[in-house]
């Protein structure tokens, strides 16, 4: 009954669209009248707007999966597990870089710790949509810069970016 394009369209933006959907009810609570339902609907509202935001922002991490391996968010570090390629775990405290770069066609993160040991993991690897969640920890990184980031390397765009460092 829907068309198969709408459907596609519905199904990668469901997130997003049923945290607007709260924000919407929340304004809507909020015009009931008297204080108790402005209060109510606005908290509703805030938090289904910033639910919305995260939706928005975690949308260009999400691709269909073209790269062999699986990664993990798990107690605080990433863990790549690599079919072709080198796997590893890095956590999110030792990390200090976060780079993209394109090797042989195919978009990469590359993060790096202290300890100068780097990760690669593919940008349409399974479970690599967890990544946006685990960035958003990182001290000082703009989930809109990464975004435009990804969007550019992976269009072909530049060959590698710096996407965070950590601050000293």
């Amino acid at each position: 009954m829907i068309r198969p394009r709408l459907q596609a369209l519905l199904r990668e933006n469901a997130e997003l669209l049923i945290y607007a959907a709260v924000a919407l009810f929340g304004l809507w609570v909020t015009f009931w009248g008297g204080w108790f339902f402005a209060v109510l609907g606005g908290g509703v509202a805030a938090v289904g707007a910033s639910l919305a935001l995260g939706a928005l922002r975690r949308g260009p991490f999400r691709r269909p999966v073209g790269a062999p391996g699986v990664v993990e968010i798990v107690e605080g570090a990433i863990r790549y597990y690599g079919a072709t390629e080198m796997g590893g775990e890095i956590p999110l405290r030792d990390l200090v870089e976060i780079r993209l770069l394109r090797l042989e066609g195919r978009a990469h993160w590359r993060l790096r710790s202290q300890s100068a040991e780097a990760m690669l993991i593919p940008v349409d690897a399974a479970g690599s949509a967890a990544l946006a969640d685990a960035f958003t920890a990182l001290p000082g990184l703009h989930m809109g810069a990464v975004s435009a980031a990804l969007a550019q390397v992976a269009d072909q765009g530049d060959a590698m970016r710096t996407v965070w460092r950590r601050p000293v």
